[in-house]
């Protein structure tokens, strides 16, 4: 039996520790985050071990913080979810215990949700909301409790999930026929080895900027280039020595059907990290490079602003930068947009860390116009990790009444389909 429609959502998948309050899948109370970066910075990406040990210290602090900020106690929740799966295992294993103990203590359902699929409802959570509000705009009073956020049904999309772990293409659409607005997924494309944003964080250290490098990236390209260096893509051809297999080396063979998608919608980033490296190298960039790196680590402090890393990259360094965010940008738009018009998808989503680059969502946001087609992105809080997007997708398995088993633990491969 429901009661306040509260969810309180639990996030741990990777480096940050996130707790958020959400009203039906459609409101936002509260939503806290806390930060590993400056544990992580001076590695140059995460450290698992380090990770894990950071979310044990934030965990309580964090959900005591979500449930103050949305003046709510455990006694108003209906559920607590979880994240299960994909992300680094000693991570989730932290938000899933912890989640455990608190619904047991409680006597509340635990919901696990796919990490994925949270990032997919980031948008469908802001477009919720934007749907309450206009419902209820004029109307006197805080009449946003009383939308119920089944009603709201939109259209099924393709959704381009893009983030330091993941570059994923599904099919998303509401289930036919289900009262509880769940909704379905299906693979259409996705990376075989590093994620978007793994190459952008790996671009970015070997250039010997700070952690995490997407937004330096974001930062500096618009200072270079994008046409000084021409960046290519490999063509993906299957092979005949597999008869049909996924190759069983790459990163995708354990957790996605390669061998089943078509190869047009297929990613691969690990070639344009090594092609920058190898220009760095050619062009004489990397003692430049490594000098930055000798400056970051002998003050343990990678640049504050954007006007020191200016100061610190010469022209040349900068067109290397806008020449490869302009290519992987080229390299999404290119695919999502096929997968697009061979599925006949009329709206696209954008979402995941990467979402939040801005040269992505202006050439995406002006394609798209041109075709004809609806594009979302949630707002650059939603983008990355956070909860309000796993407590938002937990949402129409709390209405279908499906829990999670006690023997619920991590799934750092899980699949979303």
């Amino acid at each position: 039996m429901l009661g306040s429609g509260l969810i309180l959502g639990i996030e741990t998948s990777c480096d940050e520790t996130a707790a958020a309050i959400v009203e039906r899948g459609a409101r936002t109370l509260s939503s806290v985050v806390a930060s590993q970066i400056a544990t992580h910075a001076r590695y140059g990406g995460v450290v698992p071990e380090l990770a894990s040990r950071e979310h044990l210290r934030a965990i309580v602090p964090v959900v005591r913080a979500a449930l103050a900020e949305a003046s709510v106690t455990l006694a108003d929740l209906d559920a607590i979810a979880v994240t299960s799966g994909p992300g680094l295992a000693g991570a989730l294993l932290v938000g899933i215990t912890y989640a455990k103990a608190l619904a047991f203590a409680n006597n509340l359902p635990l919901i696990a949700v796919n990490h994925l699929e949270g990032h997919i409802h980031a948008v469908l959570l802001q477009e919720r909301e934007s749907a309450a509000h206009a419902q209820n705009e004029g109307a006197p009073g805080p009449v946003f409790g009383t939308w119920d956020s089944t009603q709201f049904s939109p259209s099924s999309a393709l959704a381009l999930v893009v983030s330091g772990g993941h570059t994923h293409l599904f099919l998303a659409q509401p289930a036919s026929g289900d009262p509880n607005g769940t909704w379905t997924y299906t693979l259409i494309g996705r990376t075989v080895d590093d994620a978007a944003g793994e190459a952008f964080d790996k671009v970015a250290k070997l250039l010997g900027l700070g952690y995490p490098g997407g937004p330096w990236i974001d930062a500096l390209a618009p200072y270079g280039n994008p046409h000084a260096v021409p960046f290519a893509f490999a063509q993906f051809k299957p092979k005949a020595h597999l008869a049909g297999k996924a190759p069983a080396r790459t990163k995708a063979a354990k957790t996605a059907p390669i061998a089943r998608l078509d190869p047009h919608f297929l990613f691969s980033f690990s070639g344009i990290k090594t092609a920058v490296l190898r220009y760095v190298e050619l062009q004489g960039l990397r003692a430049e490079a490594k000098a930055r790196v000798s400056r970051v680590l002998a003050n343990f402090r990678p640049p504050q602003t954007r006007e020191e890393a200016l100061a610190l990259c010469p022209q040349p360094t900068l067109d290397l930068i806008a020449s490869f965010q302009h290519a992987v940008v080229g390299d999404l738009m290119k695919k999502t947009f096929a997968a697009a018009e061979s599925l006949g998808a009329k709206r696209i989503l954008v979402t995941g860390g990467v979402a939040a680059n801005h040269e992505l969502r202006a050439r995406i946001k002006s394609e798209a116009e041109q075709r004809g087609l609806r594009i979302a992105f949630p707002t650059l809080a939603l983008s990355t990790d956070n909860a309000a997007m796993i407590a938002a997708a937990a949402w129409p398995r709390l209405l279908a009444q499906d829990f999670a088993p006690p023997e619920l633990t991590a799934d750092p491969s899980l699949a979303l389909s």
